[in-house]
């Protein structure tokens, strides 16, 4: 196992002497406000874009929608559909606000930010309703939002990377968009727990299993929920045909061995996926540009991923 980088290291050092409770410890209304006011002071400088704009989707939901920076307005470009993480409880267009922009000047595309609801006040699948009916609504208006509608992916970090699956997943069953990429960033796939990375990072690198636990307790009121495939997409019956996917992992997750384990089964079932483990990072890393080099590396890794992945469906 590789040793923890330095500067992750710095950073847990700083978060360990921290005042501030536990996300497990509070109400879901002062997580988010922990969560939301502590993201950014550890994101980098946040870029110029073309234009950022609220929009807002069939069944009233709210998108952020970018534009890169040096592309003129009529310009149709590709699009990515973006989840953001926070364990379906926390988090918000604005704690993922940086990397949104980050994404659409360095992948050279449109971006949408979906504000799905939230649990408990809205528990499972009520995220996974909003992800597939926005991301059903960007497909097709696509030609009024200056979007390609064959170059449309989906994407996001965490339980939006679990989000971002679960829709591929419903548009490839219930003639849902074509969706030409996936951008899985250390996805959660697997809502058992079991995998041995919970154990062995599931203390003292900012995710834990409390912390897990009470995001799942908040999204799945019934513990069946946890066996059904719009929580747990390593569960489905099928992941062939999926659209090529981009898996990363950081090796201090807890969810590290259930990104692996959806990346390798991407794989078998002869799905094209890339996957990279930054094997000394931490889960949340990729937001912590301001403190972390390997994250402003991260997110130009998952923009090749994107560009390469548009390129390949240009017209």
């Amino acid at each position: 196992m590789s040793a923890l980088h330095p500067q992750a290291a710095g950073l847990l050092e700083r978060a360990a002497k921290s005042p501030l409770p536990l996300y497990h410890t509070v109400p879901p209304h002062v997580a988010r406000r922990l969560y939301r006011d502590t993201r950014s002071v550890l994101a980098p400088p946040s870029p110029e874009v073309g234009s950022a704009r609220l929009l807002v989707a069939d069944r009233a939901i709210a998108l952020r929608a970018y534009r890169p920076a040096g592309v003129a307005d009529s310009e149709v470009l590709p699009a990515l559909v973006f989840f953001h993480g926070g364990g379906w409880v926390i988090g918000d267009l604005d704690t993922h606000d940086v990397l949104c922009r980050q994404l659409s000047n360095g992948a050279r595309c449109a971006v949408f930010s979906v504000d799905y609801r939230l649990a408990p006040e809205n528990r499972f699948p009520a995220a996974v309703d909003d992800a597939i009916a926005a991301t059903r609504w960007l497909a097709s208006n696509a030609r009024e939002l200056g979007v390609d509608p064959l170059r449309i992916a989906v994407g996001g970090d965490s339980a939006g990377g679990n989000l971002a699956t679960v829709v591929a997943l419903d548009a490839r069953d219930h003639a849902g968009p074509r969706l030409c990429f996936q951008l899985l960033i250390y996805p959660g796939t697997d809502q058992r727990c079991g995998f041995p990375s919970h154990q062995t990072n599931g203390e003292g690198y900012l995710l834990t299993r409390h912390s897990i636990a009470y995001f799942r307790d908040h999204y799945l009121p019934n513990e069946s929920d946890v066996l059904d495939w719009r929580a747990s997409p390593l569960l489905a019956d099928s992941l062939a045909t999926l659209p090529p996917a981009f898996v990363l992992t950081a090796g201090f997750d807890p969810l590290l061995d259930e990104g692996r384990a959806y990346a390798e089964r991407l794989a078998k079932e002869d799905v094209e996926v890339a996957y990279r483990e930054y094997s000394d990072m931490v889960h949340g890393f990729i937001l912590f540009g301001g403190v972390l080099d390997t994250a402003n590396a991260a997110v130009e890794d998952c923009c090749e991923r994107l560009r390469a992945a548009f390129a390949a469906n240009h017209a």
